[in-house]
């Protein structure tokens, strides 16, 4: 082991990396070796892919993302998906990014997903 390879931090609980480990990750891809993109879901729906792409492809919208609630989460992931159109879906997206960029925390004039409404199931397939 070459010592001079380790930095100490001292701290209530010692932190130890490995700096040349570190060093190499971040220079030949980015930390994706030591870190993973985690995407938080919402309560109802699943995360589309394209949804997920263009979360990941922003650290500060991933990080805005994951600090939504479920329930914001859940609202997001509906309002992009109800839309029929790809072109509508594709705008809700652009938007959604601009939004959470912005720190909103949920869509703009939307009342709200009508899937965790009972009495609106009807209206939904199943």
């Amino acid at each position: 082991m070459h010592y001079e390879n380790i930095e100490f931090y001292p701290m209530r609980n010692a932190i130890v990396y490995f700096k040349k480990d570190i060093e190499n990750a971040t220079h030949q891809n980015n930390f994706s070796n030591i870190m993973t993109k985690k995407i938080e879901t919402g309560i109802l729906h699943d995360l589309p892919e394209d949804m997920e792409q263009v979360l990941t492809s922003d650290e500060q919208i991933l990080a805005n993302w994951n600090n939504l609630t479920p329930i914001q989460r859940n609202e997001w992931i509906c309002w992009v998906t109800i839309v029929k159109k790809s072109e509508t879906r594709a705008k809700h997206i652009d938007r959604m990014v601009n939004d959470l960029k912005e720190g909103k925390r949920q869509p703009c004039c939307w009342p709200g997903c009508p899937h965790r409404r009972s009495n609106a199931e009807k209206w939904f397939k199943k």
